[in-house]
């Protein structure tokens, strides 16, 4: 039996996650651009990142594990590098307050970069690298996250599932196209989800504790993500590591406090971003041989870009309307002033 649903327009949706962001007690200055990466992962279909994520953000508010409303610091460190101090508040805030910083010291000087520390969960990397290729720059960012990876031939978790992402501007403020993917074969949400649903999880998604492959949701929680391709899919998250835990001055995955329990902990996790102004480096050739590339992939039958049935998505649940189901949507409401 499918479970009940409420249908919202955008409007709706808009006003449930801020409201419910800011009755939690978020600082409104704070929720802005919060309320709108939320609402773009909702519509771009990306199940179980948005209001379902949304739950966990206002219950860590409303008990102190994140400070809602302080504000971030930023360091500037030379012409072209940034440090952001988000002093224990949430990821989004500190990275807004940081792109008003990066954005032009990267058109001026064809490159810039900008790390997180004292963060928190940044959600979908790809709205933040989206947002840097809706400025015109070719967009690097990475985040660190609880441990769910175990080292090949380990069976103990060290580091998280790990995203990255990668965006490339187009014309006239478009997203040319954009990658953001996690270091494991799928989201550790999907896991979590089918855990709570007593669902069956497909061979190659998770492993047990003594590292041995598992259809058991619970056990694959219990137990590790399987890395994206094996080997090199640690290697990726390693790098992400690096970037978010060593280069960001952030905590690495087991110092981190939990990204679901109210345990009193801040995440305390890092991100990096790198922003580069395309035109500079290549001339009037970027916006060619992009276009080029595209067109290349796209005229073969059945072919498609990354972030291509996002896009879709966006415009059709723009006129459908966004589904959530009733007891997120009342757990939700619950917050909301």
């Amino acid at each position: 039996m499918a479970a009940r649903s409420v249908k919202l327009n955008i409007k709706e949706a808009r006003q449930l996650i801020s409201h419910a962001l800011i009755g939690a007690g978020t600082a409104p200055v704070n929720a802005a651009y919060f309320t709108d990466a939320i609402l773009d992962t909702e519509l771009s279909g990306l199940q179980g990142h948005g209001f379902y994520w949304l739950q966990y953000y206002c219950a860590h508010v409303k008990s102190g594990k994140v400070d809602g409303k302080v504000s971030p610091k930023v360091k500037k460190l030379s012409a072209v590098s940034f440090s952001v101090d988000a002093r224990r508040g949430f990821a989004h805030p500190a990275i807004e307050a940081g792109f008003q910083k990066l954005i032009p010291a990267a058109h001026k000087s064809g490159i810039a970069a900008m790390s997180v520390y004292n963060s928190y969960n940044a959600a979908t990397m790809g709205f933040h690298t989206g947002t840097l290729a809706k400025a015109g720059l070719v967009a690097f960012g990475f985040t660190n996250a609880m441990p769910a990876l175990a080292p090949p031939g380990g069976s103990v978790p060290v580091i998280g599932t790990n995203p990255l992402s990668f965006a490339v501007p187009g014309r006239k403020g478009k997203v040319a196209f954009l990658i953001d993917q996690s270091s494991s074969n799928v989201a550790w949400t999907a896991v979590k989800r089918a855990a709570e649903a007593e669902m069956e999880i497909p061979l190659g998604w998770a492993l047990d504790q003594s590292g041995n492959p598992t259809t058991n949701a619970l056990e694959g929680l219990n137990g590790s993500m399987v890395p994206l391709g094996g080997y090199k899919g640690f290697g990726l998250a390693l790098m992400v590591e690096v970037m978010s835990a060593a280069m960001a001055g952030a905590l690495r995955g087991p110092e981190m406090g939990s990204f679901i329990e109210n345990d009193g902990k801040m995440i305390g996790c890092g991100q990096f971003f790198i922003a580069l102004e395309p035109t500079m480096f290549a001339g009037g050739l970027f916006d060619k041989q992009v276009t080029a590339l595209i067109r290349s992939i796209i005229k073969q039958d059945g072919a498609r870009m990354p972030n291509a049935r996002r896009e879709e998505n966006i415009k059709r649940f723009s006129k459908e309307g966004l589904r959530i189901e009733a007891e997120l949507y009342a757990t939700i409401k619950s917050y909301c002033q």
